[in-house]
């Protein structure tokens, strides 16, 4: 009896799964990617300057009480639309050759939107060195250990 040895068969490789997989992965990414650009707000670092410079404009304070009343410059405006905010800074920045500096100061109280909204109403403005004033509460140590 001669026993022959069974040659080894070549394997099939079935690219169809394969392919499927990838555009599969190519249809969620391209679902779920976000083209739409976010509006954003560019922050410009104080630098240290030692050369006398004429006197700037005297800044333009926003103050945000916790109930989200505005104060421009210590004056209450009469509501807290953005329109009415807008107004009052416009009003404020007419008078001045230059734009000044802008002052953001908010009660720890205040809601985020109403910060946002001052701070969307400023860069619309043309104001490009906007500041948030943060004030250390009482009883607050520094991260010195003091």
């Amino acid at each position: 009896m001669k026993l022959r040895t069974a040659e080894p068969e070549e394997p099939d490789i079935n690219l169809t799964s394969l392919i499927d997989v990838v555009l599969l992965l190519l249809v969620f990414f391209m679902v779920t990617t976000s083209f739409v650009r976010e509006s954003q707000i560019s922050i410009r670092l104080p630098e240290a300057n030692t050369s006398a410079a004429a006197t700037p404009a005297p800044p333009v304070e926003i103050s945000i009480s916790a109930g989200g009343d505005y104060r421009v410059n210590g004056r209450l405006l009469v509501d807290n639309q953005p329109a009415t905010l807008s107004a009052a800074i416009r009003l404020l920045a007419d008078d001045l050759d230059a734009l000044p500096a802008l002052t953001i100061s908010a009660d720890a109280e205040a809601s985020h939107q109403s910060v946002v909204t001052a701070m969307d109403i400023a860069g619309r403005l043309g104001f490009s060195e906007i500041s948030i004033a943060t004030v250390r509460a009482v009883g607050q140590s520094g991260g010195d250990g003091s």
